[in-house]
């Protein structure tokens, strides 16, 4: 069965559904959204706020691909958490792959939030998972 959602801060795996990626990260204004959640794969809506990040992480087990769909940023990759040596400016329609293991961080460094839908393999977050703000996610809601 396929099915077309609209805008809801419902996470529809894993049932097989159609959406258009880009209206959905557009409306959302958490700063994490599970849209997607299934066995082996996780896609999430991100809303970073002007001046904020994601905060420098890494995902051991998991890839993780980040796709900008509005705003400007600065990813930092590295294979050690105080050495991110690689770093670009992010605009709309880029693409970020970071591997399992590799830390990195995404910083908003323009005027309006930016927005990236996020694909996780396995999934990083559990069914559902919504968070507000960064500062939500933090304290483990």
């Amino acid at each position: 069965m396929n099915y077309y959602r609209g805008i809801s801060s419902t996470d529809y795996g894993p049932l097989s559904f159609a959406t258009n990626v880009e209206h959905e990260t557009k409306r959302n204004q958490n700063f994490r959204t599970a849209l997607w959640t299934g066995s082996n794969l996780q896609m999430t809506v991100m809303c970073i706020p002007v001046y904020g990040e994601i905060g420098i992480e890494v995902h051991h087990n998991t890839d993780h691909i980040l796709s900008v769909k509005e705003g400007q940023g600065l990813v930092k990759i590295g294979n050690y958490v105080d050495r991110l040596d690689f770093q670009q400016h992010l605009s709309a329609g880029d693409t970020i792959f970071i591997p399992a293991g590799v830390w990195h961080n995404i910083i908003n460094s323009g005027k309006s939030p930016l927005r990236l839908s996020s694909v996780y393999a396995p999934p990083a977050h559990p069914r559902g998972t919504v968070h507000r703000t960064k500062e939500e996610e933090r304290e483990g809601y």
